[in-house]
C-alpha cells in the first residue's frame, strides 16, 4: 500500500495499490466523500500513465484538486519505484 498526503486540498492523504502497473483499492482520507468515491471507481484498474494524463491539472482550488492529487501521488509512487531500481 502506497501513501501520499497531500497539499492543497480537503482530503489529507491517498492510499492506494499497484498490481502490474494498474491503480486499485484507492482510499481519499478526508475530503468530499461521495465524489471521491467516484474517482476511486472510475480509476480502479487504470493503467498508472493514463490515470496521470487524466487526472493532472483538475483544479477546484490552490491551484490542485482531489484528482490532481491523486496524478501527483501515482508519479510519486512511479519515482519511488524507479530510485528503488
Amino acid at each position: 500500500m502506497f501513501t501520499y498526503s497531500t497539499t492543497g486540498t480537503c482530503s489529507r492523504q491517498i492510499q492506494f495499490e499497484v498490481v502490474d502497473n494498474k491503480l486499485h483499492n484507492v482510499r481519499f482520507a478526508g475530503g468530499c466523500n461521495g465524489n471521491l468515491q467516484g474517482v476511486s471507481r472510475l480509476v480502479e484498474g487504470r493503467d498508472l500513465d493514463e490515470v496521470i494524463a487524466l487526472l493532472e491539472g483538475v483544479q477546484c482550488r490552490n491551484n490542485t484538486s482531489c484528482p490532481d492529487q491523486l496524478a501527483q501521488a501515482v508519479k510519486a509512487y512511479k519515482k519511488s519505484v524507479e530510485s528503488k531500481a
